[in-house]
Order: structure tokens, then C-alpha cells, then sequence
């Protein structure tokens, strides 16, 4: 089966490579959303605002040694591709990554990427598709650091009852957004309703 990379190529980075980062928040139907690219243009973060707050997130990026300069433009890309998502005209995302995380973390960003729209494993499953059958907490907390939401498609991994967990988003997002790509029975459905009920 094919794989589907979208990092630029399969490369580790360190936690504490300083980069200078171009950032930019837009709106979607399911609230704001934090972005930053490098200076090549490839996706390095992508948050929800809302349990993620962004002076927090420039914060943090700002302790780790980044530089911030706030440019729109540098994010429209992502913005009109994740509008595409909403109104389901979008089920694959096409934008260059630039996961920087532990060679574990990066293992299982990448394989968060191969899980198709409209499907969910469990941490579980994901742990056994890595080759580590039994690590599941580890793949959970991996999951919990993704930084970048959405296109790395961490809201697809749910608990091995159908549960669904938790998010860094918030589980109402994390709900609405597996309901707007049909990732529940008919049953489940009805029970949820739709992805834009609040």
C-alpha cells in the first residue's frame, strides 16, 4: 500500500532547533485556529483556539528560541485548504510538513497521516501498525503532542470501546469533526447528531 508522506522528507528535527516562524489565525465553522510555517513555507503548527489560548502557544514557541512575525499571507494556503475541509470538498490535505518531535513522536505523526477521511483506529491499532503491539499509552501521549491538528489526523485515533478520548481541541471538536467525515455508523450518528450542533 502506498504511503502517504507529506513531510518534505522522512527527517527527525530536534526539539530545540530555533526556527524563525511566520504565524497567522483564521476562523473556521468550529472556531479559530492558531498557524505557523517555517520560512519555506512547510506546516509546523496548527492548533484550535480554544482550549489552546494563543498567547500561550507564542509563549512557549518564544521559550523554545522561535521567532514570531505575524503574516497572513504565509498561512493562506493552509486557511483555503482547511475551508475546503469544511465544506467537504477537501478529503486529503496537501501541504508540506515539518514535524520536529522525538524519533518515536515522528513515527507515529507519520502514521497518523495514512489514516484515511472518514475512518478511526484505536491506540491499539495504531501501536501494532508502528510495530509496537502493547504501547499504546506511549502512542497515546505521542498523539497528545501532535503539533499539528487536523492535518495530522489525531482526532481519527479513538479508544479500542469506540470512546472517544480525548483531544487537544476539546472533544466536542473532536466529535464534530469525525461526524463531518462520516466516521460513525448510522446508529452512532443519530445518537450524535449533526457536526454543526452545538
Amino acid at each position: 500500500m502506498d504511503r502517504q508522506d507529506i513531510t518534505r522528507e522522512p527527517r527527525v528535527y530536534s526539539r530545540v532547533e530555533r526556527m524563525a516562524l511566520l504565524a497567522h489565525t483564521f476562523s473556521t465553522p468550529l472556531g479559530g485556529m492558531f498557524g505557523a510555517v517555517d520560512e519555506e513555507g512547510a506546516l509546523v503548527q496548527l492548533y484550535f483556539l480554544g482550549k489552546h489560548h494563543q498567547e500561550e502557544i507564542t509563549d512557549r514557541l518564544e521559550a523554545a528560541g522561535h521567532s514570531i512575525t505575524w503574516k497572513a499571507r504565509a498561512l493562506s494556503e493552509v486557511h483555503r485548504q482547511i475551508d475546503e475541509y469544511f465544506a467537504r470538498k477537501r478529503k486529503k490535505f496537501e501541504i508540506p510538513l515539518r514535524l520536529m518531535g522525538t524519533a518515536f513522536q515522528t513515527l507515529v505523526w507519520n502514521e497518523l497521516l495514512q489514516i484515511p477521511y472518514g475512518q478511526t483506529l484505536s491506540y491499539g491499532e495504531l501501536a501494532a501498525r508502528i510495530g509496537r503491539p502493547g504501547a499504546s499509552r506511549a502512542v497515546g501521549r505521542a498523539n497528545a503532542t501532535n503539533p499539528v491538528s487536523l492535518i495530522v489526523p489525531c482526532h481519527r485515533v479513538i479508544g479500542a470501546d469506540r470512546d472517544l478520548t480525548g483531544y487537544g481541541g476539546g472533544i466536542d471538536i473532536k466529535k464534530r469533526l469525525l461526524i463531518l467525515e462520516g466516521a460513525f455508523s448510522e446508529s452512532e450518528q443519530l445518537s450524535l447528531g449533526s457536526w454543526t450542533d452545538r
